[in-house]
């Protein structure tokens, strides 16, 4: 069953869809587990550092003045949403929802609990759905809500270039109880916006940890068609067009492989407060941590 809507909707109505329309497209964890046969559409993620960087209108961006950027080496990532939407005025929330994930209010508001996220690297099979819950039809779209990243990044300190490990949450508002960055774990018990990160580094054999937050609105997010299907501010809804259009005909035998290339490209970036284009964490304030453009691959 499609969902459809007169006008774009709320963040907050987006995010109960999947809850009060279940055969719009089921995540295979809420239904019985399919025969070894029965065909699925199957996600992973790719971490792509070449790929073209994106602005928020999805056209190629470069790096600001007094800015500098560097492409991380990924070790996991994770999503809360995604929607297969038939053309570009598909509002978010009225195409095909497959997947939206667990949430909590223990943080006093709607967020996502990470503690239920789904972590994966790189050619990990990241979500399962049944074909048999995916209404037939052409898809020219797809929407994903990136929620969690966990890379590693060069840093400068004393003198030393060194490397470390940066985990940090894009999502909407997420709810964080604990989490482990490296090696290191960090309690918060408490809701955190977009935009917040912890950084772990070694330096001569000890371990230090740094936290903070993004400025509000700063996190990059490509949607190519903002125009004619906006996405609510603060959220990490991605959107990308399939080369070819995703046509779903109901009698697939086999599944659909679906690649979700991701680009890195200068994806972690800070004000260079010293101009030598290395970061320096503690003296250097981070101010976009977001995807640089999406790519969706079908096999």
């Amino acid at each position: 069953m499609f969902v459809t809507s007169a006008k774009p909707l709320s963040w907050a109505a987006v995010l109960a869809i999947p809850f009060l329309l279940v055969s719009c497209g089921k995540d295979d964890e809420d239904s019985p587990l399919p025969p070894s046969n029965a065909p699925q559409m199957v996600f992973t993620f790719a971490f792509n550092p070449d790929q073209e960087r994106l602005d928020n209108l999805g056209n190629p961006s470069s790096i600001p003045a007094g800015h500098a950027a560097q492409s991380p080496d990924f070790n996991g990532v994770s999503a809360h949403y995604i929607e297969l939407a038939p053309t570009a005025f598909t509002a978010l929330g009225s195409g095909v929802v497959l997947y939206n994930g667990a949430q909590t209010s223990a943080g006093g508001a709607a967020a996502i609990d990470f503690d239920q996220a789904t972590i994966v690297d790189e050619g990990q099979v990241f979500k399962r759905i049944n074909l048999s819950s995916v209404p037939a039809g052409t898809y020219q779209y797809i929407r994903v809500s990136l929620s969690y990243q966990n890379y590693n990044i060069n840093y400068l300190a004393s003198g030393l270039e060194l490397s470390g490990t940066l985990a940090s949450f894009v999502g909407f508002n997420t709810y964080i109880d604990n989490y482990t960055i490296g090696t290191q774990s960090v309690d918060v018990d408490d809701d955190k916006l977009q935009g917040y990160w912890g950084f772990e580094s070694w330096v001569l054999g000890n371990p230090y940890v740094y936290t903070g937050q993004t400025p509000p609105g700063s996190t990059t997010v490509p949607n190519p068609i903002s125009a004619t299907s906006p996405i609510p501010p603060g959220s990490c809804v991605v959107t990308a067009q399939f080369d070819e259009p995703l046509v779903v005909t109901g009698n697939e035998t086999e599944d659909i492989q679906i690649v979700l290339s991701l680009s890195t490209n200068n994806s972690f970036e800070w004000i260079d407060t010293n101009p030598d284009g290395k970061f320096e964490p503690g003296a250097e304030d981070v101010v976009d941590m977001g995807l640089r453009g999406l790519i969706p691959i079908i096999y």
